[in-house]
Parts: structure tokens; C-alpha cells; sequence
């Protein structure tokens, strides 16, 4: 009977990648068709894309650190959303994640720490204060009826202006002004408290968060597949009601899954700081977040689903960036190409599922 059933199965799935691949390949071809309108050379552009993800171990590396960002929130995303919430404020996180970083990391006693405290400490600072925004959404969830969409979204805002006051005012984290030219920023965070990189002798600035995100991508599969707590997630999910009737308590679940969802962000976000810009600034998550929230999206709950999705949009974000400055397309066509992927597949799946059902 099982291996009728996964005999049964087996051509569902292969219809439903099937429709991907296909809406995959669609959204390709649109794109390159908006490139050859506005830049006219479609190889200038390709040539531009390649060089801007693999031409060297510098682009490559930066295209894995994008895409590091892009895990951490999508991942925080599928675990929310497995209890039936929507983390919508992955770039709130992000931004208050990198702010309680700098502050640890310019912090006077964080010299006189070992070199891997040092790291450590603005690592789990921003981690704590973005699972500290995380449960604050899920905390009106549970005792208020907020819906998390609204709440976190309206958080992600008041943390962007967080940041924004933070690197305005001397008092906080602003560099001290020495001319009218200082830039609205923090100082330099200590070499001490940045994240290692990996390649160094390559030139690449790929650093320690690629094999951290991976491990958490590992932990996040393990917690879904295999944990009680996973279990509770599901339930929860499925039926708020059942699930309190049998012993679990819904409103614990609510929060700190939030929490969770919140802390990896914040994580996201330390990791930007301590790994590749040294020193805060308003506006530095540059939408990091809402694109991890469509990697988590397209993700469908699957963790590898997740590291898939962050890879293709790590790639997409560097070879955009390249084309735009040396084939000269227009940084929209590289939005559009993303929105189009994002609409196809989304539209691929529900064809599938509507297939899948008539049949």
C-alpha cells in the first residue's frame, strides 16, 4: 500500500516541477526580452550577469553573502509560517539586529574580551534583539488579536527609524562630527568583532556566516521533521483549538515561534554588520528582508527549499548589480525579472495543486 501511494505521488511531484521549471524558463525569457528593449545587446548583459556571480572569488563570495541574508529570514519565515503566522518584518529585524550589533561591537569593555567573545557577543546581541521584536508581534497575537502581518510590518518601520535616529545623533551611535562632510554613520567596529572570512587569500568576502546559515538551515530541517516542538508548530497550524485541547499551549507556541523567527533575522542582520560593512547606516538592510521574505515564500516549508531560493536571489541581486553598471540595463528590469520569477512559480504552483485536484 506505501509504494502504491509513493508510486501514485511520485508523478504529482514531477507534474509540479515540472510547471515550475516551465514558469522558471518563462520569466528567463521575458527578461531577456525587456534586456534586449532597453540595453540591446542580450550577450553584454549575460556576459555582465555571469561576471557579476562567478567571474571572480570577489563576486562570488558577495553573491553567497546576500544570499546568507536571504536563508536566515526565509528560514524564519517557514518556521512562523508552519504555525499558520506570516513574518512579514524580516527587515525590521535586520535593521534592529545590526543596531544592537554595532552597539555591542563599539562598546569600550568589548576589547578587553578574547577575540572569539568579541565576535560572539554583537553576533548574539543582534540576534536577541530581533527575536525580542519577533515575540513583541507575537505577544499582541496571543494577548491582543493583532494580526502579525500588520504588527510586524508596522515594527519593521519603527525599526528602520530606529536606525535612522541611532546614526543621526552623536549621543547614540554617530560618528563624531569633525566636518559638515562626516557621514550620518557609526564608527568602524573593531577587527576584533568582525565575522572571519573564509577565503581571504582569494580575495573573496565570503566569512563566517555561509557555514553558520548552513548549519541553521540543518537545525531548522531537524526542528520541523524530527522535534517536539515541530509537532506543536503543526498542530498549532492546522487547529489552535485542537491543539489546546490536546495539552499544548497554543499562545507559548505563537510567541516563540515569532521569537524565533525575529532572532534570525536579527542574526541576518549582525552577520551584514560584522561581515561585510563594518559600520551602521540608515537604510543598510537595502530590502534584504522583503526579498528573504519571498525566498521564504517560494520556499513552500522546505529548508532546502529556502537554501535554493537564497542562492538564486544572491545570484540575481550580483549579477543585477553588475549589468546595471557595466551592460547598462536599468536596475527595474532586474526588479522585474524578480517579481515575474516570484508571480510564475506562485502561479505554477496553484496550477499544479488545482491539476493534482481534478485528478
Amino acid at each position: 500500500m506505501k509504494s502504491l501511494s509513493s508510486a501514485l505521488a511520485r508523478p504529482l511531484r514531477d507534474r509540479r516541477s515540472l510547471w515550475t521549471l516551465v514558469a522558471i524558463a518563462g520569466s528567463v525569457a521575458t527578461g531577456l526580452a525587456l534586456v534586449a528593449l532597453t540595453s540591446g545587446s542580450i550577450w553584454d548583459a549575460l556576459g555582465a550577469f555571469g561576471d557579476g556571480t562567478f567571474g571572480s572569488a570577489y563576486a562570488f563570495g558577495s553573491s553567497i553573502n546576500r544570499a546568507v541574508v536571504f536563508a536566515l529570514v526565509g528560514l524564519g519565515y517557514i518556521l512562523a509560517n508552519r504555525a499558520n503566522l506570516v513574518n512579514v518584518g524580516g527587515e525590521g529585524q535586520i535593521a534592529v539586529g545590526g543596531m544592537f550589533a554595532t552597539a555591542a561591537a563599539l562598546n569600550h569593555g568589548i576589547s578587553g574580551l578574547p577575540a572569539g567573545l568579541a565576535m560572539l557577543v554583537p553576533l548574539l546581541s543582534g540576534t536577541l534583539a530581533g527575536g525580542v521584536w519577533g515575540a513583541v508581534a507575537g505577544w499582541f497575537k496571543v494577548k491582543r488579536g493583532t494580526n502579525e502581518v500588520i504588527s510586524t510590518l508596522l515594527l519593521t518601520f519603527i525599526g528602520l527609524l530606529l536606525v535612522y535616529g541611532a546614526v543621526q545623533s552623536e549621543a547614540l551611535l554617530r560618528q563624531p562630527m569633525t566636518s559638515s562632510a562626516t557621514l550620518p554613520e557609526s564608527l568602524e567596529i573593531p577587527d576584533a568583532t568582525k565575522l572571519p572570512l573564509l577565503f581571504a587569500a582569494s580575495g573573496s568576502p565570503m566569512h563566517l556566516g555561509a557555514p553558520l546559515t548552513l548549519a541553521a538551515l540543518v537545525l531548522g530541517w531537524i526542528v520541523l521533521a524530527r522535534s517536539k516542538f515541530g509537532f506543536q508548530l503543526k498542530a498549532v497550524g492546522y487547529n489552535p483549538v485542537a491543539a489546546r485541547r490536546a495539552g499544548i499551549d497554543d499562545g507559548k507556541v505563537v510567541i516563540l515561534s515569532m521569537a524565533i523567527a525575529g532572532a534570525l533575522g536579527g542574526l541576518a542582520g549582525a552577520m551584514m554588520i560584522q561581515g561585510e560593512q563594518y559600520s551602521l547606516k540608515s537604510g543598510f538592510s537595502s530590502g534584504f528582508g522583503f526579498d528573504g521574505l519571498v525566498v521564504g515564500l517560494l520556499a513552500r516549508g522546505s529548508p532546502l527549499g529556502v537554501l535554493l531560493g537564497a542562492l538564486c536571489f544572491g545570484f540575481l541581486r550580483s549579477g543585477g548589480i553588475a549589468m546595471e553598471i557595466t551592460a547598462r540595463v536599468p536596475a527595474a528590469v532586474v526588479l522585474i525579472i524578480e517579481g515575474l520569477l516570484v508571480v510564475t512559480i506562485a502561479a505554477a504552483s496553484q496550477l499544479a495543486a488545482h491539476k493534482e485536484g481534478a485528478s
